[in-house]
């Protein structure tokens, strides 16, 4: 109503502490010099208020694209698999394209603009690159039901010296990790296979009296397989989210946010169940 209105503007100029409006007569009304001022910057904050909603008005049935995500193998085995599930099913016409690479090949192609996102462990200079670190990783020791050690619920760090131990390949960030804790507690593990992809690796460890060391994420709904923890020192990494600059279209910000969910919930179920064998 016409009050209404007339109550927002003396709002509006006593919250300004100016006069943004003068009245001529009883049915005139014009700009004054600060209101012509101030007149542009509300129009163009209008035109974003206009902008957002019509983005959250915008059917997510209706919104196509396709959102580029480089992870390893270990994410690979069930974390992008749920993250990209739970994305189908609230952007159905959005394609997700998933590479698997290794964190050096991920960060690069980030960087070069082919990929969107990706999952992997912290570069060591970001440049325009962004990190924002998901969760933290425990390391174990991954045997079959018919290795000596199957029973065992812990296992020191220096206790592998000697053994035999099926691992990925130096390709991988993780393998580097892996060897300063050996020399860190002077163990030598017998490397008899090296690998490049997480399920081979499993298939070997679950045949053989061959252990393996891998994400615990990794070996999640794996009955042939047994979970060890490590210790002294206890082998930990922190995986995050990747990708190039500020500006990101709408369904691979909502992919970021899926992710973020997805490791949420990852790492509650873990604390539930500490025990994976």
């Amino acid at each position: 109503t016409q009050s209404t209105l007339s109550h927002q503007i003396r709002q509006l100029e006593d919250e300004m502490a100016v006069e943004l409006f003068r009245r001529i007569g009883k049915k005139r009304v014009v700009l004054t010099d600060a209101g012509q001022l101030f007149l542009k910057h509300a129009v163009r904050a209008m035109a974003e208020v206009d902008a957002g909603q019509a983005l959250l008005k915008q059917s997510t049935s209706q919104m196509t694209g396709e959102v580029r995500v480089g992870a390893g193998s270990v994410f690979n085995q069930h974390f992008i698999p749920e993250c990209v599930s739970r994305f189908m099913v609230k952007f159905p016409a959005v394609k997700v394209s998933i590479d698997e690479l290794d964190s050096e090949r991920i960060i690069s192609a980030t960087r070069a603009g082919d990929l969107d996102v990706g999952v992997c462990w912290a570069p060591s200079t970001l440049g325009e690159l962004t990190f924002e670190p998901l969760l933290v990783e425990e390391l174990v020791l991954v045997v079959g039901k018919d290795h000596p050690w199957s029973a065992r619920k812990v296992v020191r760090m220096a206790e592998l010296h000697k053994q035999p131990l099926a691992l990925m390949s130096y390709r991988f960030a993780t393998r580097t990790m892996l060897e300063d804790c050996f020399r860190a507690c002077g163990a030598a593990p017998v490397v008899v296979a090296e690998i490049n992809s997480v399920s081979p690796l499993l298939k070997i460890v679950s045949k053989t009296q061959v252990g393996t060391i891998i994400s615990r994420y990794a070996v999640l709904n794996r009955p042939e397989l047994k979970v060890i923890h490590l210790e002294s020192p206890t082998p930990t990494r922190t995986p995050g989210i990747l990708w190039r600059g500020d500006e990101q279209q709408l369904f691979v910000r909502s992919f970021v946010s899926v992710v973020r969910e997805v490791a949420l919930d990852a790492s509650m179920s873990l604390r539930r169940t500490p025990d994976l064998s």
